[in-house]
């Protein structure tokens, strides 16, 4: 039998954490295009104002520590933890509202951890949820997808919005006399019509469905998927998370639709919809916060899953991923305790 022996050199570098968080901030560019395509420049404006907030954030917060500041600012986590937020966020919402969850993703979950890989929880998650239960107004009110929007903001007139810092400035200068420059995004529609007796058929009748999927949210989803096989391929991530995430809910989402589907919509609109592929690809696969083995990774992936679905259909809150990510990272511990990798070069125990 031959034996094939590849040419030297046998072991790669590993890549230094700045790499790897700049290759995955250039894998999420193609889903945060198509966001800024359907929902207008405001995602971009949030993207920036985040990024600023946190650079400001980290250095304020290392100077206050003692620590060297440039070091902390280039790994670039603190620029990956920003775009999360900015995307998360809708297109108009508030200046200060984007400021204050960065500023405390930075300062409160990350660095009063001890910075980079000693933060139990998700920054960009533990931010959102703060900002989805303080101010629940502003983080609901999406704008209409420029597919079905009678009225789109242009690029000042998204800036201004921004900037204005009220709602109320946002009716008193956009919205004379518009209807529709607003919406709630379509799993929040689709929770208060269940909630109100109507069926899924109807519901999906409305102008914030197109066909299954919410309007523009098939495309967002598609372009995060598009850029999480990237990471994939150049394996910035492994598959085991990701694929526990979208199996488990896919699964779940499966079962409750063949089993009363006049109340549970299909796999297809709970994995094109929200945050899905974003959280699958970007969020959940957060190194630090996630299990360790191949195996934990499988089953943390799994949770969140399964959290999403359950949450979707049954709680409070319509798109989940970030109570599911939270709630998966107070389980990674103890994944890691009960499921550990065998040393390389040993088997099972013999019985």
């Amino acid at each position: 039998m031959a034996l094939n022996i590849a040419s030297s050199p046998h072991m790669s570098k590993p890549l230094r954490t700045s790499t790897v968080m700049q290759r995955v901030l250039l894998c999420a560019l193609p889903g945060l295009a198509v966001q800024i395509a359907f929902f207008g420049w405001g995602t971009l404006f949030q993207v920036l104002l985040a990024m600023l907030t946190a650079l400001i954030s980290e250095s304020a917060i290392m100077k206050l520590r003692a620590r060297p500041v440039a070091s902390a600012l280039s790994d670039n986590s603190a620029l990956l933890t920003a775009l999360l937020i900015g995307v998360a966020v809708p297109p108009l919402a508030p200046w200060w509202l984007t400021v204050i969850g960065t500023a405390f993703a930075i300062i409160i979950v990350k660095q009063l951890y001890g910075g980079l890989g000693n933060n139990l929880f998700n920054p960009a998650m533990a931010a959102y949820v703060v900002l989805l239960i303080a101010f629940p107004v502003q983080m609901t009110s999406w704008v209409a997808p420029i597919s079905i929007a009678e009225h789109s903001p242009q690029l000042l007139e998204s800036l201004r919005i921004i900037l204005a810092g009220t709602q109320i400035s946002v009716a008193d200068t956009f919205q004379q006399g518009i209807d529709g420059f607003t919406m709630a995004t379509p799993l929040d529609t689709l929770r208060t019509d269940l909630s109100q007796g109507h069926v899924i058929s109807d519901i999906l009748q409305k102008s914030a469905f197109n066909g299954v999927v919410g309007a523009g949210w098939f495309w967002v989803n598609l372009a995060y998927l598009f850029g999480g096989l990237l990471m994939l391929k150049m394996r910035l991530i492994r598959w085991h998370i990701s694929a526990g995430v979208l199996g488990a809910l896919s699964i779940c989402a499966a079962i409750g639709w063949m089993w009363e589907p006049a109340t549970h919509v299909s796999p297809l609109m709970h994995l094109f919809s929200g945050a899905t592929m974003l959280g699958a690809f970007f969020i959940a696969t957060d190194p630090v916060t996630a299990a360790t083995s191949n195996k934990g990774r499988v089953i943390f992936g799994a949770i969140i899953g399964l959290l999403v679905y359950l949450i979707r259909s049954y709680g409070g809150y319509p798109d989940a991923f970030a109570f599911a990510v939270l709630l998966a990272n107070l389980t990674a511990p103890l994944l890691d305790y009960y499921i550990k990798p065998r040393t390389y070069g040993h088997g099972r125990a013999s019985s």
